[in-house]
């Protein structure tokens, strides 16, 4: 079975249960939940998405973090078995758990929801992400860029891409790529050309759509024509060699 295109990072919380001060007492169901959530990332580390989800299941609803930490662990090993209906439904149950406050949570079911061609919800799940982490989740921002860019408002498209740079992370190259898109087919093809730069040096070089659409862009410069924006390559998924 193949891998999901956009897999949402796991939230492992391995929680040490020889970390707590002198003067906090762990409740039994806190003590059960960090040992099944434990059980379970390990499982999932190995691609044994069952076992994870035997373990996952194990968390007691009484330790709230916990659970909703669960259940969010459950939707993405769905997800990863193709379960996609069933991976959105937990990412819901995650983030009633946690009143809507899930970022992670909230930015996974975007993902899923894309999956399914549902766009706009998929949009107001990438913006409940952005609200929920006060302006920091990158991915979220990422995703929504790309989506906006399909509905061809290239500005506000630019924006999203723009937010995504500004935290650090694996999206980078990407990210620089396609504001470079959303530049040029501004017809801000040198400022194009700068954001393509920044992502072939951030990738090493290995970065095949940006050394396209650089190559394009320094052509339209010379030829000072916009005609051919379309041809530039906006990359629809973080590549694997970033993640």
């Amino acid at each position: 079975m193949s891998k999901k295109k956009f897999l949402p990072a796991l939230l492992l919380m391995v929680l040490s249960i020889g970390g707590a001060s002198a003067q906090t007492v762990k409740s039994a169901d806190s003590l059960i939940a960090e040992s099944a959530i434990a059980r379970g990332n390990r499982s999932f580390a190995k691609a044994d998405y069952e076992a994870a989800l035997r373990e996952y299941g194990r968390v007691p609803r009484g330790d709230r973090e916990s659970f909703a930490q669960a259940l969010y662990n459950m939707g993405v090993c769905h997800y990863e078995l193709w379960h996609t209906d069933v991976a959105i439904d937990l990412y819901r149950q995650a983030l009633e758990v946690q009143h809507g406050n899930y970022p992670r949570a909230s930015y996974a079911l975007g993902v899923a929801l894309e999956d399914q061609g549902r766009r706009g919800e998929a949009k107001a799940a990438y913006k409940q992400s952005i609200v929920m982490s006060k302006d920091t989740y990158a991915l979220a921002h990422y995703r929504l860029g790309l989506l906006i860019s399909m509905e061809g408002d290239y500005e506000a498209a630019a924006a999203s891409f723009r937010k995504a740079i500004g935290r650090a992370g694996e999206h980078l190259p990407a990210s620089h790529n396609n504001l470079g898109v959303m530049l040029a087919r501004q017809g801000r093809l040198s400022e194009a050309g700068r954001e393509f730069e920044v992502a072939l040096r951030q990738s090493g070089g290995a970065f095949e759509d940006a050394a396209h659409n650089l190559k394009l862009c320094r052509s339209l410069l010379t030829t000072s024509t916009t005609a051919r924006t379309q041809e530039f390559k906006i990359t629809d998924a973080v590549p694997a060699a970033y993640r």
